[in-house]
This record gives structure tokens, C-alpha cells and sequence, in this order.
């Protein structure tokens, strides 16, 4: 499956870099000097696109590709803004996102190229095997901050996120939260 994650997005890429190629004074093996393909956004999908960048420049060495990871939300604000030609990102775009492309004449194209799970894990020495998404919810939010409270051992939960501009931090908080906020202080 993986290697046909990869060559979508190879193609996805080799698209819009002919999109760039221009025959210019400047053009250099068909391709402007200012040509580049910026790609920006989800840090999930960031490894797939690197693969896919990697074995796209192993076939076109002179490719200028830049790919970054900085989160779903910003990588669609940066296509939005025209600063991206690609954004990668782990969640649909919202209403208001669609919103904003349209006032600014931009037409995204969404691409689905895999599917992910969020799933929340624990220490292997901790006994603590099954939660709930109410006992999730309550971790997340600081109602509950000790594991005897979930079936577990005593001792300090220490809660881990991704940060906010992540979709996966916005998946979880749709799925688990119900619009409550994550509690401060998490890693």
C-alpha cells in the first residue's frame, strides 16, 4: 500500500511541476530558473511527501522542490495565501477555508491519499489497557490527572498532544472532546 501512497503523491508532484516548466530566457533543462514546487503543511503526511519528493528528484535531479511541515491549518492558510503550491493536510478543509480560497480565487483540489487512525497509547508498563472515550475526554481536559482514577496504578498521567495547528489535534478534539478544551501544560 505504501508504495502506492508514494506514487500518487509523485504524481501529484510531477503535475504541478510541469505546471511550473516555462521556456524563458532563463530556462534551464526546460525549467525557469524560478521555478519551484513549494509543498507545506500536515506534519502526518510530511513523511510520505519527503519519500515521494526523494524518489521524484532521484528521476528528475534538477527538480526544485521544497517540502515542509508545519500543520494542516497552516498548510492550507499558505495555499489560500499563495505562498504554497501544495498542502498536505491530515483533515478536510472547513467551510470558512473554502470560504476564504473562493474570495481569493483559488480552486483547491483535494487529493485523498491515505487514511489514518488516531490512536491514544500508554507506557507498555502501564496496566492500564483500556480507556473510554468519557475517561479520554476527562484526561485530556484535567479532570482526571492520577491513573488510579481509570483503573490503574497510582501515579501522575502525564498527557502528551500534537499541537494545536495539527488536523489530527482537531480530529481528536471533534472525536474525543466535543469542543471542550485540552487542559494547559501538555507536552
Amino acid at each position: 500500500m505504501k508504495k502506492h501512497l508514494i506514487l500518487i503523491l509523485t504524481l501529484l508532484c510531477a503535475v504541478s511541476l510541469a505546471a511550473c516548466e516555462g521556456g524563458g530566457p532563463d530556462a534551464v533543462g526546460g525549467q525557469s530558473a524560478s521555478s519551484r514546487l513549494v509543498i507545506n503543511g500536515s506534519t502526518t503526511i510530511l513523511p510520505i511527501g519527503q519519500k515521494a519528493v526523494e524518489v521524484f528528484r532521484q528521476k528528475h535531479p534538477g527538480a526544485n522542490i521544497s517540502i515542509s511541515g508545519s500543520g494542516s491549518g497552516v498548510g492550507i492558510k499558505a495555499l489560500i495565501d499563495d505562498t504554497t503550491d501544495i498542502a498536505m493536510s491530515s483533515r478536510e478543509m472547513k467551510d470558512n477555508e473554502k470560504e476564504q480560497a473562493r474570495a481569493k480565487k483559488v480552486q483547491p483540489k483535494e487529493h485523498v491519499i491515505a487514511l489514518d487512525a488516531i490512536v491514544p497509547v500508554t507506557h507498555p508498563s502501564n496496566p492500564v489497557a483500556n480507556l473510554t472515550r468519557a475517561q479520554l475526554k476527562d484526561i485530556y481536559t484535567g479532570k482526571v490527572s492520577d491513573w488510579k482514577d481509570v483503573g490503574g496504578k497510582p501515579g501522575k498521567i502525564v498527557v502528551v498532544s500534537r499541537e494545536t495547528s495539527s488536523g489530527t489535534f482537531e480530529g481528536f478534539e471533534t472525536l474525543v472532546l466535543n469542543g471542550e478544551r485540552v487542559t494547559p501544560g501538555l507536552y
